[in-house]
């Protein structure tokens, strides 16, 4: 617990930067009720699935003072790519951050692509995990959604409950190290 403490102390004096330069609310003492930060990549099919839900669920809940930001994990991919790909799925619902030095994958210890975080306004991580059960495994989509993981977070968050699943296990794409990412791009610039 002291751990996560001095995770968001450290973290409180960071606000975000979105691609262009703009800077966002800090996680800790942000102006909306709450933040969701979905953690993706351009080159993961089941973000990409995704898309469109996360669309949805941005503008439902943006009248509702839910702030969203799409956080793109991959250190390597150009800002270009990453507008590209905001074009591609239409994610003009949402800031976007490149997280180049993991500080928000960190923050949240975030593991794959697409993950979900819900963050109170004082910073708390209220709900970590999946958006919904469409996929039952890797490669195993649902017919149907059942459960609406994140959305049911932010209506027990706005409505001043407790989270009933504060975390799940979100499927998707795997968040590799930083290091691996740098040790890659140093092996690929030195093959060229």
């Amino acid at each position: 617990m002291i751990l996560v403490v001095a995770c968001v102390s450290a973290f409180s004096a960071t606000p975000l930067i979105d691609i262009d330069g703009k800077t966002h609310d800090q996680l800790d003492g942000s102006s909306k009720l709450a933040n969701v930060l979905y953690f993706i990549t351009n080159d993961c099919p089941i973000s990409n699935q995704y898309a469109p839900e996360i669309n949805r669920i941005c503008d439902a809940y943006a009248a509702k003072d839910v702030g969203c930001y799409l956080v793109y994990i991959d250190p390597t991919i150009s800002k270009e790519a990453i507008r590209k790909h905001v074009g591609e799925y239409s994610h003009d619902c949402c800031a976007v951050i490149h997280d180049t030095e993991h500080a928000l994958v960190k923050r949240i210890n975030a593991k794959v692509t697409p993950e979900a975080a819900l963050v109170s306004a004082d910073g708390s991580v209220l709900y970590q995990g999946r958006i919904n059960n469409f996929y039952a495994a890797l490669g195993k989509p649902r017919r149907f959604v059942t459960v609406h993981d994140l959305r049911d977070a932010i209506d027990a968050t706005l409505a001043g409950d407790a989270v009933k699943t504060p975390e799940t296990q979100a499927l998707g794409c795997f968040i590799p190290d930083l290091a691996i990412y740098k040790a890659t791009q140093k092996h690929e610039h030195h093959h060229k």
